[in-house]
């Protein structure tokens, strides 16, 4: 089986509130900076920062289980869930990194508009395949993690 796309990020210090976890707002956060790198992995990176694709959140819903802390590294599973004529869901999972548990989960709409117009557009058929196909196997690595678990192996 092949691993959907995955994230890794460390948990910095400024992202926790007073209850010393990370505040509930900075899921959002990293949603977005997920998908980016996901979109990225399938191709998309130029397109989406370069303006040629736009899509503008409609629906973010997040589930928590536990709490995420500082300083630790969190890996986003991220997927594409469902497509519809304009617009597309994806979940990303959260887990701890080298954890199996999914302790929380955020499902995000989307919605693909005109650049110039923001008014909704269908998904065209080159974008609804990569969409589907998601990126498989990528993993992107802002934390360090993967390289110091091999480092230890």
């Amino acid at each position: 089986m092949t691993h959907p796309f995955r994230y890794y990020l460390r948990v910095r210090y400024l992202e926790c509130d007073a209850q010393k976890v990370v505040f509930n707002a900075r899921y959002g956060d990293y949603v977005d900076i997920g998908i980016v790198e996901y979109f990225r992995a399938m191709g998309l990176g130029h397109g989406i920062l370069g303006g040629k694709i736009e899509v503008q959140l409609v629906k973010q819903t997040t589930q928590w289980r536990s709490p995420a802390r500082c300083d630790e590294v969190l890996e986003l599973s991220i997927s594409t869930r469902r497509l519809g004529t304009t617009s597309f869901t994806t979940l990303t999972e959260f887990r701890r990194a080298g954890e199996s548990t999914v302790f929380a989960d955020v499902e995000t709409i989307y919605v693909l508009v005109d650049p110039q117009s923001f008014t909704k557009m269908p998904i065209p058929a080159e974008l609804r395949a990569l969409l589907e196909r998601g990126a498989p196997g990528a993993v992107i690595d802002h934390a360090g993690w993967l390289t110091a678990v091999s480092a230890h192996a």
